[in-house]
C-alpha cells in the first residue's frame, strides 16, 4: 500500500474532469487547470486528495486541503475555489465518495455507534471539515478503487468497503460532521432540509420564519444552527443559488438578461446586474460572453 498507488489508480481512472465511475456513487477527478475560479456546489461528499491543492471558501470560511488530507461536506453548499498548482503535467487528482445518509444511519445504529461522543444541546457541525488521511482510510480508498479492475466484485464489494470508509470517517477527527448526517433529529439534518427545499424553490420570497417553522426550530435557534452550518446566513445563501442559476441559463441565452433575472427571483434587472457583478466580478453580459469563449477554446 503506498501513496503513489493512490496516484496512479486515480490517474488511470480520471480521463478529465469529474469522472462518475462503475462504483455507485465513487467519483475520480484530474484537474489540469489551477488558475481560474470555479463557482459550484458541494454536494454531500468525502474528498480524499491524491496530488494537488485546493482553497475553497463558503461564505465567509476558507478551506485549504491537499494531498494526504480529505474534505467532508455534508450539506450542498454553495462554494468558489480553486486549484493552486494543477497544471496539465501536475494535474490536481482525487477520490470521491458520495455520503449517503441511509448508510451512516444504519451505522449510527450499530452498538460500536454508542462510543461516539455526544454533541452538545443545540451544537451545529459545520458542515464542511478538513481532516488528515490516515494509514487506515487510504488502505481502504486503495481497496475501493481497485475494484475498478475487478468489476465482478464491485456488486458484493464494494457496499462493504463504503462501510468501512464512512465509518472511519465517523470515527475520526470530523467524525461529528459525518455522523450527524445520519441522525434525522439533528440540527445539520434539519438545516440540510431547509437548503434542500430552498434548492427545490430559489425563486420564491424567503422568510426566515417559515423556514424556521420548516425546521421545526424556533427563528433564533433555526439561525444560529443555519449559520453555524452553511457559514452563511440564509439570505446570502439563496443569492447565491440564484446567482449561480442565473449564470448557467445566461450561458445557454446569453442575451435573456431581464427575463433570467425575474426568473430566478429578482424584481429588478439593475439589482441582478448589481449583485451579478459583485458576485462574479462581471457584468452577466461580459461573464456569459468569456464563459461561452472558454467552452470553445
Amino acid at each position: 500500500m503506498s501513496f503513489e498507488e493512490f496516484r496512479t489508480l486515480v490517474a488511470q481512472h480520471a480521463p478529465g474532469g469529474i469522472t462518475e465511475t462503475a462504483i455507485p456513487g465513487v467519483l475520480v477527478s484530474r484537474m489540469d487547470d489551477g488558475g481560474s475560479q470555479d463557482e459550484s456546489t458541494t454536494g454531500t461528499i468525502l474528498a480524499v486528495v491524491a496530488q494537488g491543492t485546493k482553497r475553497i471558501s463558503v461564505g465567509g470560511t476558507v478551506h485549504d486541503y491537499g494531498a494526504g488530507q480529505y474534505l467532508v461536506a455534508s450539506v450542498d453548499l454553495p462554494v468558489s475555489g480553486h486549484f493552486t498548482d494543477a497544471t496539465p503535467s501536475h494535474p490536481a487528482l482525487g477520490f470521491g465518495l458520495e455520503l449517503r445518509p441511509a448508510v451512516i444511519a444504519e451505522l449510527m445504529l450499530t452498538a460500536a455507534a454508542g462510543e461516539f461522543p455526544r454533541a452538545a444541546r443545540g451544537s451545529s457541525p459545520s458542515a464542511i471539515a478538513v481532516g488528515e488521511t490516515s494509514v487506515r482510510l487510504l488502505d481502504a480508498v486503495l481497496r475501493m478503487l481497485r475494484l475498478l479492475e475487478h468489476p465482478r466484485d464491485i456488486p458484493v464489494l464494494a457496499p462493504m468497503i463504503e462501510r468501512e470508509i464512512l465509518w472511519l470517517i465517523m470515527s475520526g477527527e470530523q467524525g461529528a460532521t459525518v455522523r450527524q448526517l445520519g441522525l434525522a433529529d439533528s440540527s445539520l439534518s434539519r438545516v440540510r432540509h431547509v437548503v434542500r427545499w430552498m434548492r427545490e424553490h430559489f425563486a420564491e420570497s424567503l422568510r426566515v420564519d417559515e423556514l424556521a417553522e420548516l425546521a421545526r426550530m424556533s427563528p433564533s435557534a433555526f439561525h444560529r444552527a443555519f449559520q453555524a452550518v452553511t457559514s452563511m446566513s440564509p439570505i446570502q445563501y439563496q443569492k447565491s443559488i440564484r446567482l449561480q442559476e442565473a449564470r448557467l441559463r445566461l450561458l445557454a441565452d446569453p442575451g435573456a438578461i431581464g427575463a433570467v433575472a425575474y426568473a430566478v427571483g429578482y424584481e429588478s434587472p439593475s439589482q441582478f446586474s448589481r449583485e451579478y457583478r459583485r458576485e462574479f466580478g462581471a457584468s452577466p453580459s461580459e461573464d456569459a460572453a468569456a464563459l461561452r469563449g472558454a467552452g470553445r477554446d
